[in-house]
This record gives structure tokens, C-alpha cells and sequence, in this order.
């Protein structure tokens, strides 16, 4: 199969990055303290975005929704990465986390590094995850709702 048998995300660059910025006010509500985890806001902002990626491509009979919405995850994780980032300090209110047992002696700068850096992959891990569980449930419905897209074979 060559890149051109593989069909098409079926929505445009730029309407996949708003997809994903739907969902990144909560990183910056949550890091600055404003939404608490358990509540029924936090819940909204936590379902109500993946919903609506999962409505907008069966709306639009995307022909791969699944692959839609990794790609929708995998930029929800870049901004799930950015948000974490730059309101780091914010979020741990000058106290960031730091490491323990045999690499507890390891200089405080050296740790903070470490911890950014998983941290960071965390986040693309999480929204790439998002993404993909949204893609299967999107993939799921166009099976069974009608007139809703399907994935198209190269043939």
C-alpha cells in the first residue's frame, strides 16, 4: 500500500489542531488550580471534548475516523505537553516534584530535567491514547449508524 491508497484524514490540518485545542483549557484550568479533580466540571472538561471529536468526524463521514483521531490525540498530547510546560512552575507553586531512592543524590537541576522529560512524554502518551480510544469508538459507530463513513480499502 503507497501513500496514495491510504485514505485521506478527511478533515484539514487546521481543523484537527482546533479539535485538539478543544480540550487543552483543561490543562491550563487544572495547573493554575481553578478545577479540582472529582468535580462535575472537571468532568466536563475531562468527556465534553472527545465527544465532540467523536460527533465532528461521524458528522463529517471522515473516510478513517480512527486514524482521524490519533492524529486529533497525538496533537491534543503536543498541547497536553505545552500546557504542563510552561505552567509548571505555576502548578507546583515553586515546590516541583523531585526524585527519590538512588536517584535522590542526583543534582536538583538534573532532576527537574528528568522529571520535565517525562512529564513531557506522559502528556504525549495520554493524548495519543485519548485519541486512539476515541478513534476506535469513532471507527465502532460508522460501522453501525447509517450513511456514517467507513475505513476504504486501497483497491
Amino acid at each position: 500500500m503507497n501513500v496514495r491508497d491510504r485514505p485521506a484524514p478527511g478533515l484539514s490540518f487546521p481543523a484537527l489542531v482546533l479539535l485538539a485545542l478543544i480540550a487543552a483549557p483543561r490543562v491550563v484550568l487544572h495547573d493554575l488550580g481553578l478545577i479540582q479533580e472529582g468535580t462535575f466540571v472537571n468532568a466536563l472538561f475531562v468527556f465534553v471534548p472527545p465527544l465532540v471529536w467523536i460527533v465532528v468526524v461521524l458528522w463529517r463521514r471522515v473516510p478513517d475516523p480512527f486514524r482521524t483521531l490519533l492524529m486529533v490525540g497525538v496533537l491534543y498530547g503536543v498541547a497536553l505537553m505545552l500546557g504542563h510546560q510552561l505552567l509548571w512552575n505555576v502548578a507546583y507553586e515553586g515546590d516541583p516534584p523531585t526524585l527519590g531512592g538512588g536517584l535522590a543524590g542526583l543534582s536538583p537541576i538534573v532532576q527537574q530535567v528528568m522529571v520535565r522529560v517525562f512529564a513531557a512524554l506522559s502528556s504525549m502518551v495520554t493524548g495519543t491514547v485519548v485519541g486512539a480510544v476515541c478513534g476506535l469508538v469513532a471507527l465502532a459507530a460508522s460501522k453501525v449508524l447509517p450513511g456514517a463513513a467507513t475505513t476504504r480499502s486501497g483497491a
